[in-house]
């Protein structure tokens, strides 16, 4: 019985990706160009692989598949979450992703995600819209308008942002960030800065998808509380996220059928069901349906999540 998956995560370049992840935390790559990290994915083009125990080797797609009893049998027919790394050398294009019923045409989840900022330098985000009427933001969409439609936010470490399906958003340049997801690689860009890719090209926009999918939303910026070990960030009706400081010892019963772990700082230990292994930042893995308990030891800061 697999009670803990430690997984390794595919490496995405991107136009606007550096190498900043190689330093941040340590892991191994060739390309100046790593825009995303997927550490914990079941997706077909970039599944994380597991590194311990029976299925050593095997990739979380075909253990989601083929073994629906490690994550609670649960009745989603494709793993739910997708978290990722985000390093922005630049800056992302301007953009929006699709709820859950437009998704359908695409045969995806939608892609309500959120972010928590990682980056020690101040960084800024584009973060919703200044209007609050859906006619007039399309109208400043058409007039090329985006100084007067796009709010920005600074962000820094320790900030979080929720990103439902249908907000316009941006990460910008020297942001670094953990991504929690719906899993769904669907993305509408609205404005790329008239930015050319490396053959040249313009890179595509979806506007009419874009101006379909987006909605006037509230936005909501969190700001971390460290004398709190334990804060919930976002609990919607996807999934849950909550910040776990570890400063010697904290210790839970397992509620949800699985939970995903990601380790942002630190070194430590986790205990499971009396079974001790070592983590340190960067690491990334599952508590499956086989732990009763688990206990983590040291000093770490880790996000935890959970799909609904």
């Amino acid at each position: 019985m697999e009670k803990i998956l430690f997984l390794e995560g595919k490496f995405v370049e991107k136009i606007w990706g550096g190498d900043r992840l190689k330093k941040e935390f340590l892991y191994q790559f060739e390309s100046k160009n790593i825009g995303e990290y997927w550490a914990i994915s079941a997706m077909k083009d970039f599944p994380s692989k597991i590194l311990n125990g029976k299925y050593k080797g095997e990739n979380l797609d075909f253990l989601y598949q083929n073994h629906k009893e490690i994550f609670g049998n649960e009745k989603k027919e494709k793993f739910p979450l997708l978290i990722k790394l985000i390093d922005a050398n630049d800056d992302l294009s301007i953009q929006v992703h699709p709820d859950d019923e437009m998704a359908k045409n695409e045969n995806s989840y939608g892609k309500s995600e959120c972010w928590y900022i990682l980056n020690e330098n101040p960084a800024k985000i584009i973060y919703g819209l200044k209007t609050k009427n859906k006619k007039e933001a399309i109208d400043l969409i058409d007039k090329e308008k985006w100084e007067d439609l796009l709010k920005e936010e600074n962000s820094k470490k320790g900030d979080f942002f929720k990103v439902p399906a249908g907000m316009v958003h941006a990460i910008k340049k020297d942001s670094l960030i953990l991504e929690i997801q719906q899993a769904s690689d669907i993305t509408y860009r609205l404005y790329d800065y008239n930015r050319k890719d490396k053959n040249g090209n313009k890179r595509a926009l979806h506007l009419e998808k874009s101006k379909k999918a987006l909605k006037c939303l509230d936005t909501e910026k969190i700001h971390e509380n460290l004398e709190k070990n334990i804060e919930i960030l976002y609990d919607n009706e996807y999934f849950t996220v909550k910040k776990i400081n570890v400063e010697k010892e904290i210790s839970f019963e397992r509620k949800e059928p699985y939970i995903l772990e990601s380790i942002i700082k630190g070194c430590g230990e986790i205990i499971i069901d009396d079974e001790t292994y070592p983590i340190k930042k960067g690491d990334f893995f599952i508590i499956t349906n086989y732990a009763k308990s688990y206990s983590f030891k040291g000093n770490l800061e880790i996000v935890e999540s959970s799909s609904k």
